[in-house]
């Protein structure tokens, strides 16, 4: 296979991580004889230092030609400021509506060796695996906002046909894994949850298959902490979902291992940690690589279509967590480059496992 991706590492901790998957892909090109053309482009803080705006021209263009995009982080103190009228953040807003990526996969599954880092007891962990399905590209991250000295004002605003893609895609994901979506939402109080609750119902009906339940936001908080292995699909609006998904990560023991997708209806897809930009350890060669490594992995499932590849990369990752080899943030003591180099070791012994049983095989 032949793929072009883009690769945006931005600002802090993210050209670090960056670096660590663009050395995977080049172990996994040369293990499956696929070509992979990875080219950098500028977003965030450092494409406003360098251009003036948080995502140039040339980026997004690249972006759009690409057959997947890979990001770093964006953010930091230096453009820190609320009243700014340009901002790092923006960039990725402007991003993910031009490729037009409207669900935001969140995968959330508990490692063994990590479960004593979380702040919930281990037999509460049992069994967690919980994908969050966040549509992206609404509600009041994108409606009109007013400002004056004695108010603001934030619109969140969804449409039917947003809502319908949105849940469409989390009831065929759950029909691929446990069969249930929990649909979040607050319709008690706003209309617009009363519109997502409603399509949602309706959008089930086309997926006998798999179960609906609804959750209301404030009691889903709650319940992420107590039954976390209640859950299979969430699938809820953009708020709400980047509030929930990330208090679900605090289960995981930290931001830095958990990765993401933003999915819309073509091939192209935009993959990253959740983690943000972390500049107080850039540099220092603290950063988790895991939450990107992860994200490269479901590139390759999603954008790519190389589920093979895709699970030696995980597969590689789970050896690589119960060897005990982790970041600081994560108890341990190893370095990015550390933890990076053992996946490709573990990885690179894994192809030739392969390899040797294929060349069993194919003398039988």
């Amino acid at each position: 296979m032949k793929a072009t991706i883009a690769m945006l590492p931005g600002d802090g901790i993210g050209p670090e991580v960056t670096a660590a998957v663009q050395a995977v892909l080049k172990v996994v090109a040369r293990g499956w004889q696929h070509t992979f053309n990875c080219n950098e482009y500028p977003i965030g803080g450092c494409a406003m230092d360098a251009c003036g705006e948080p995502l140039p021209a040339t980026t997004l263009n690249a972006c759009l030609r690409a057959d997947a995009v890979f990001l770093g982080a964006v953010g930091g103190p230096k453009w820190s400021d609320p009243r700014a009228a340009v901002r790092p953040e923006q960039g990725l807003l402007k991003l993910r509506s031009g490729l037009g990526v409207y669900a935001n996969l969140r995968p959330l599954r508990i490692h063994p060796r990590l479960a004593s880092l979380s702040p919930l007891r281990p037999e509460r962990l049992v069994g967690v695996d919980i994908l969050f399905v966040r549509e992206l590209t609404g509600g009041a991250y994108f409606g009109a906002k007013t400002r004056t000295e004695d108010f603001a004002t934030d619109e969140c605003r969804y449409s039917v046909e947003e809502i319908e893609r949105l849940m469409r895609r989390a009831f065929a994901l759950a029909r691929g894994r446990r069969g249930k979506v929990t649909s979040v939402d607050k319709a008690n109080v706003l209309e617009t949850s009363r519109l997502w609750r409603e399509t949602a119902e309706r959008v089930a009906t086309e997926f006998p298959e798999v179960t609906l339940e609804h959750q209301l936001v404030d009691s889903m908080a709650m319940l992420l902490l107590t039954h976390p292995q209640d859950y299979d699909v969430v699938a809820t609006e953009n708020l709400f979902g980047d509030i929930l998904s990330d208090e679900a990560a605090a289960l995981a023991g930290s931001l830095g291992v958990l990765p993401s997708a933003s999915l819309g209806d073509g091939r192209c897809g935009l993959y990253e940690p959740i983690h943000g930009s972390a500049p107080d350890i850039a540099g220092k060669g603290w950063a988790n690589p895991l939450g990107a490594l992860f994200s490269a992995a479901l590139l390759l499932r999603h954008s790519l279509g190389l589920e093979a590849e895709a699970q030696a990369i995980e597969a590689a990752l789970d050896e690589v967590i119960s060897r005990g080899l982790l970041t600081r943030d994560l108890g341990g003591q190893a370095s990015t480059r550390e933890v990076t180099d053992a996946l490709l070791h573990t990885l690179e012994m894994g192809l030739e496992s392969h390899k040797a049983v294929d060349r069993g095989h194919s003398g039988c």
